[in-house]
């Protein structure tokens, strides 16, 4: 949208436009406010009657904080009473009054969340457990990069290596040395594919299967 003269128009006449559902690529972020669009981004689930939080800072009511195991905890009214039927289901995601989400997350310095990605979404590499999402929007910054993902491929001495799928002009050394300035050393890439475009499944996402297949 942001492409088109009467879209950007018609974002800018908004108070703000809340982005939530899957992480915000910075670099559109940036291109919005450029574009004098003010973004908000929220963060919440469907057991949180959708979102309470707003650029990393929660509601009134709703507290937030990170478990040892690294996930994300919420609390306050916004909390579902429990899945239907499912007594069950419901006692494995509570701690408490915490709900605990399947989200890796940390607080910074000015107590702002920030999601580094899905439990699901980890890359378990040489005992560290590697955030892939979190690797990738960092690859997204680049300014050389189009578009980043990552994935974790088997591997016989790390378990599973990180690899990054990147579109645009940046080669292994560079992306190491990118999201090692920012992240830890062990989150960076060991392998990268460069491709014409990320692989896309019917519905949109990202083919991830696809991913690990282009090496």
């Amino acid at each position: 949208m942001l492409d088109q003269p009467a879209d950007v128009d018609l974002l800018r006449s908004y108070d703000s436009v809340l982005v939530g559902g899957a992480s915000f690529d910075p670099v559109l972020r940036v291109r919005a406010h450029e574009a004098g669009v003010r973004v908000v981004s929220t963060y919440g689930t469907s057991e949180t009657s959708g979102g309470c939080v707003y650029d990393g800072m929660p509601l009134a009511g709703v507290a937030v904080q990170i478990g040892a195991d690294g996930m994300v905890r919420l609390a306050g009214p916004v909390l579902f009473d429990g899945y239907d039927g499912d007594p069950q289901l419901t006692a494995s995601v509570m701690e408490g009054d915490w709900f605990v989400t399947s989200d890796l997350g940390e607080i910074d310095r000015d107590g702002r969340l920030r999601v580094l990605g899905r439990s699901d979404d980890v890359v378990n590499s040489g005992g560290v457990k590697v955030p892939a999402s979190a690797v990738a929007r960092r690859l997204g910054a680049h300014p050389s990069v189009i578009a980043a993902e990552v994935v974790g491929v088997a591997d016989p001495e790390w378990g599973e290596r990180v690899v990054a799928v990147v579109v645009g002009a940046l080669g292994l050394d560079e992306a190491r040395d990118w999201v090692a300035a920012e992240q830890p050393r062990t989150w960076a890439p060991r392998e990268l594919v460069a491709v014409d475009r990320i692989p896309l499944l019917d519905n949109g996402k990202v083919d991830r299967v696809a991913l690990r297949e282009l090496r």
